[in-house]
């Protein structure tokens, strides 16, 4: 019983894995071409691998993820839990992973820190929980656009968002829904820490997420990125 345990147990982690390859890459807008010729990984391969059907070595799985800028550990999200629903759908709060680390930018850099609440960047929008400390904003290029909503709650703090060419202050319990195609910015101008949660539609996440770009979440078209 224990190595039919073991055996399902294989199964399940290479499936995981799999899907967190491949939600990756059609998040950054890469075909399974794209991905093979960035990363060396043979085509037949790479679609085994998100399949779960196949075990890549570690040499593979790092040159998987240098291609789709992030480190491995990306692709083993934690989910414990007693039973597969929860270790599907659930994420606990000490489990939610760093979204800075695949925007390749740290807080310094994008002026909050983001961590992922949703159990995955399968869907058709993603959530997250972003953390803006006093007087910290986007030192660069602060205005940028991008396809498809965005929409926010303001848990705690304050924070100054500009939606085109207008300055608006959300404060504690204020919530936010536009189209992402107009110009936008968020920053914290106090000296408390403010706290929210977001929504974003569609899943797309470039590598120059942090960066102004015409171009930036205009999806390939779904067969494309199969």
């Amino acid at each position: 019983m224990t190595g039919r345990t073991n055996v399902k147990a294989m199964a399940k982690s290479l499936l995981t894995m799999g899907s967190e390859v491949r939600q990756l890459r059609k998040a950054r807008q890469m075909t399974l071409k794209d991905l093979s010729e960035t990363s060396g990984v043979s085509l037949s391969h790479l679609s085994t691998i998100e399949r779960g059907m196949s075990q890549p070595s570690m040499d593979a799985l790092t040159a998987i993820a240098d291609a789709l800028s992030v480190t491995p550990d990306w692709f083993f999200a934690r989910r414990p839990g007693v039973g597969p629903m929860e270790q599907a759908y659930v994420v606990r709060a000490q489990n939610r992973r760093n979204l800075n680390s695949l925007y390749g930018q740290d807080a310094r850099q994008l002026g909050y820190t983001d961590t992922l609440i949703s159990s995955s960047i399968g869907g058709n929008f993603y959530m997250g929980l972003a953390v803006y400390e006093p007087f910290s904003e986007r030192p660069d290029d602060p205005l940028h656009k991008h396809e498809g909503e965005q929409h926010g709650l303001i848990l705690e703090g304050e924070l100054e968002m500009q939606i085109g060419d207008e300055v608006i202050t959300l404060r504690a319990g204020d919530s936010y829904s536009f189209d992402a195609r107009i110009p936008h910015h968020a920053c914290n101008r106090t000296d408390k820490s403010c706290k929210l949660i977001w929504a974003v539609s569609p899943v797309v996440i470039p590598k120059d997420v942090g960066h102004s770009d015409e171009r930036r979440g205009t999806a390939a078209p779904e067969s494309d990125r199969k």
